[in-house]
């Protein structure tokens, strides 16, 4: 099957004159380069069979801020003069495995004058284990001339405490023209999306239950959290270190439905304590990343548990953390600091469709560095409690 492929790609080779590819077929790993960052974690960059394996060992970190990436120039492979037609652009493919899922890996491509690595960066929800994905992204108003050095990326970020890989069965770069190539494959994800207009959402959907564990008294139910307002009692959702909010919501009608693009999570803040000179400690990559709040979603554990009587063991049952919870958080988020703020968070379309089909079956949400935050909870009125906004395919 990889000849064929290879003899259509040196057939478009002819055509294009511009292009490189990678098949990894025995040959060495050649060009390729290995980086990590932001946590203890190693890479390491393979042959096997036919393909390559980018191994990562993050057993020795600590926070779960970490990634990991293969990297080559392939300037040489590609005639950059293209690019000056706003027609043409690069785009990657890959053809990948791993170990974990679901799991997000990301494309970038930047030269040595990129300043903004974000713009040129998308993500890729790998649903399975099971067999081999195919991804493709392409850039937008790539800033690339003759005379740059141009390189490629494929990453993980943030999937754990464990050991995980990636197996690569071919990776290539071509400057195409947008106006007659086929679209991307898979689904490329936008990093850190803009929030979408609420009003452009058909659903709004308030929690059925949030509740609190809290692995110091992992057998006290916490419902009854509140505080004393100017106006009276409020409940709300208190996050920090040893305790966490879990969220679930009745979509009972629609288990049959598609998710018709990326949804929004709503909390709205009750108060919130922070500090810490993180990048004094750190340095300013690492240290930036603190004083947040993670949302993860939840995969086992009592898919109807009640918020009257949760307790963290009888939401965990004994089970590991990663055995309950992906051990990728979807979003790393600020929190407003303002009593009443808001707190927008985009959940991607493969989150929003395992949320609606059940995969998902909730939500948690923990600190990230030493932070207290408080969101309102469900017994309150005046629309201040947790919700998602979702459009779904009619």
């Amino acid at each position: 099957m990889k000849k064929i492929f290879l003899i259509i790609v040196m057939m478009s080779t002819t055509i294009c004159q511009s292009q490189f590819i990678d098949s990894f077929d025995n040959q060495g790993i050649n060009g390729w380069f290995t980086l990590t960052g932001d946590g203890n974690v190693s890479i390491d960059f393979i042959q096997k069979e036919e393909y390559a394996r980018i191994l990562v060992d993050a057993t020795k970190d600590k926070h779960n801020v970490w990634w990991a990436l293969i990297k080559r120039d392939v300037t040489s492979s590609l005639d950059l003069d293209k690019l000056k037609n706003p027609n043409f652009e690069l785009r990657v493919e890959a053809k990948i495995r791993v170990s974990h899922a679901p799991k997000r890996v990301n494309f970038m491509i930047n030269t040595q004058r990129t300043t903004n690595y974000h713009k040129q960066l998308r993500e890729f929800d790998i649903p399975d284990t099971e067999g081999w994905h195919t991804i493709s992204m392409t850039t937008t108003d790539l800033d690339a001339i003759p005379g740059d050095t141009l390189y490629v990326q494929l990453a993980a970020t943030d999937w754990g405490l464990d050991k995980y890989y990636v197996d690569v069965d071919y990776y290539r770069a071509d400057i195409i023209n947008v106006n007659e190539a086929e679209p991307d494959k898979g689904e490329p994800l936008i990093y850190h999306p803009e929030v979408a207009d609420l009003n452009t959402f058909g659903n709004h959907l308030e929690v059925a239950h949030d509740g609190l564990i809290n692995t110091d008294f992992p057998d006290v139910n916490f419902n009854d959290w509140h505080v004393k307002e100017p106006t009276g009692e409020a409940r709300t959702l208190m996050i920090n270190a040893n305790q966490w909010a879990i969220l679930r919501w009745d979509f009972k009608n629609y288990r049959n439905s598609k998710a018709n693009g990326s949804g929004v999570l709503e909390l709205t803040t009750q108060s919130v304590s922070k500090g810490g000179n993180y990048v004094d400690k750190y340095g300013e990559d690492l240290g930036v990343e603190f004083g947040k709040v993670r949302i993860i979603e939840i995969f086992e554990g009592n898919p109807f548990w009640d918020q009257q009587s949760v307790t963290y063991n009888s939401f965990m049952k004994g089970n590991t953390y990663s055995n309950i919870f992906n051990t990728q958080m979807i979003f790393d988020t600020e929190v407003s600091e303002e009593a009443g703020g808001k707190n927008f968070i985009t959940l991607s379309r493969p989150v929003m469709q395992r949320l609606l089909d059940g995969t998902t079956k909730g939500i948690l949400i923990r600190p990230l560095g030493a932070i207290d935050a408080s969101f309102y909870a469900s017994e309150n009125e005046n629309g201040i409690v947790p919700k998602l906004y979702f459009n779904v395919i009619e």
